[in-house]
């Protein structure tokens, strides 16, 4: 086999593997939208619900919510997912900017040695709602994640439309956007 074809073959098993997974891969690279302007980290703490995403491999249940805590400089992340047989599944990691300039471009790890992945703030009102974007170039593809976020399970149609009109308007694709379930959370950390 051709030296050649050797990365080929690995873009094309990582992309069917991702593909299989629900990912929404696009040909070229990834979009570069403007973040939100001044982000102020502490007042991002807290908890987050999801409303809408693109499909991760990542994430397979309902009831989405994510937690942000601060200290010294590195945010602690903590996931929670409630599974179809009723389980919580939970996931801790850490969050930190990639660039003091730009705080609203951090990058998460939930593995100790895994590359980290892009958490972008795109729009954030802080009290209601927040828009996250995050991609990765796979060589030729790439393969894009978008959240919108709520403090509470639910947020107005009119807030979910400007936030996906935020999406489209940076190049962003989001046909695959959909709904989050955000119901029957009752055994959800609070």
């Amino acid at each position: 086999m051709a030296a050649m074809q050797i990365p080929q073959l690995l873009c094309l098993a990582v992309l069917s593997t991702l593909g299989v997974s629900a990912q929404t891969i696009h040909p070229g690279k990834c979009p570069e939208p403007p973040v939100q302007q001044n982000f102020d980290v502490p007042r991002y703490m807290g908890r987050w619900h999801e409303i809408q995403k693109l499909p991760a491999f990542f994430q397979k249940g309902k009831c989405a919510q994510a937690t942000y805590t601060l200290g010294d400089g590195v945010v602690k992340v903590v996931n929670d997912e409630l599974l179809s047989d009723g389980t919580i599944s939970s996931i801790e990691g850490t969050a930190k900017p990639t660039d003091p300039s730009e705080p609203a471009k951090l990058e998460v790890t939930f593995f100790p040695g895994a590359p980290a992945g892009n958490y972008w703030v795109l729009k954030t009102d802080y009290d209601n709602y927040t828009l996250v974007y995050g991609c990765s170039n796979l060589g030729g593809v790439y393969a894009n994640y978008a959240w919108i976020l709520s403090r509470s399970r639910t947020l107005p149609e009119e807030t979910v439309a400007e936030l996906r009109a935020t999406l489209t308007s940076s190049g962003i694709i989001i046909d695959k956007l959909t709904d989050s379930e955000q119901t029957g959370c009752e055994s959800m950390p609070k």
